[in-house]
């Protein structure tokens, strides 16, 4: 029996990392769409990266995809490429739009002209629910997104169930709620903490300069939620999942458990700054994973001061590396 194949959309990214890796442990053959550019960052891949294909392709180029598709045959499709940090999208709405909103179409309009039997993951966001309509969020709660980010994730879940509906095809959509790891990109509020601990802990900084304290958000790890990516797509029927922890913690939180498991008390060294913060920020975003734990039977395994640390350690370890300390 031949191998199952997987094609990812943002393989050198957090989350596109943690699914090549848990997908060759299901035994499968993985395909990386990556964009061509002079520097791409294989980082976070290196270490597997002998045992995936690699294929250029780019969200912006319907025929690119097409082409790929065509030549792999994927058996499975995980939509994970986008412009996803939140910030950003206000001063690069359109650019946010193209990638993160028409790129879905993109993807989903060349799997119906080539393969419509491919299975389809699109990887939707808890920024979609902004200004929350009930506390906590499940697959029925209203959208009402507050960022050019959050908007062009609706269009990409909505777009999603649209071709699921119009074509027959099965296509699911994950509303995942924050997520973090080591590899988490150092411009999210996680890493950025952890890291900046991990600096001024070795004696690299002396301050870290964030923004909103009081920001809640429902943070899990990476590692867990691919994993539920993967269950989606093994179901009989398709569907919208909503994955998350169920409980919401403060930046102010993430700052006492990062520099506390360091001996660090972080009012000694977190300086707030206004310029951190969002132009519109979201209400209490706290997920509401029972239907993921009914259905799927999925649950996840690293609580949130497990997680924090396991970034400090990470950081810690870089940091001594990277300065030979």
């Amino acid at each position: 029996m031949s191998k199952k194949r997987a094609l990812i959309t943002g393989v050198t990214g957090q989350d596109g990392s943690y699914l090549a890796e848990f997908l060759l442990e299901q035994g499968y053959e993985v395909i990386g769409m990556v964009r061509r550019t002079s520097t791409i960052n294989f980082d976070r891949i290196h270490h597997i990266q002998d045992k995936i294909i690699i294929a250029q392709g780019d969200l912006l180029d319907q025929s690119s995809i097409m082409d790929i598709i065509r030549e792999h045959h994927p058996h499975e499709v995980y939509n994970l490429a986008a412009q996803s940090f939140v910030p950003t999208s206000w001063r690069q709405p359109v650019l946010t739009g193209e990638f993160t909103a028409l790129g879905v179409t993109r993807v989903l309009e060349a799997i119906r002209l080539v393969d419509p039997g491919i299975r389809f993951y699109q990887a939707s966001s808890s920024e979609m629910f902004g200004k929350v309509r009930e506390v906590p969020q499940k697959e029925t709660t209203p959208f009402y997104p507050r960022s050019p980010y959050g908007v062009a994730k609706v269009y990409g879940h909505w777009i999603t169930i649209n071709y699921r509906e119009s074509y027959g095809i099965f296509a699911v959509s994950g509303i995942l709620f924050n997520h973090e790891s080591p590899r988490r990109g150092l411009e999210f509020v996680s890493h950025k903490v952890t890291y900046g601990a991990a600096k001024i802990k070795l004696g690299l900084a002396k301050e870290l300069r964030l923004g909103n304290l009081d920001a809640k958000r429902d943070w899990g790890y990476a590692g867990d939620y691919v994993r539920a990516m993967w269950m989606m797509l093994q179901q009989p029927e398709p569907g919208n999942f909503v994955i998350a922890t169920g409980q919401t913690h403060s930046v102010r939180e993430l700052c006492e458990v990062a520099f506390g498991y360091l001996g660090l008390d972080y009012r000694d060294y977190v300086v707030t700054d206004p310029r951190f913060y969002r132009p519109a920020e979201v209400d209490r975003l706290v997920g509401d994973a029972s239907k993921a734990k009914r259905v799927l039977g999925w649950e996840p395994e690293v609580s949130f001061e497990e997680l924090i640390k396991m970034m400090v350690d990470a950081d810690i370890k870089a940091l001594r590396e990277e300065r030979r300390l």
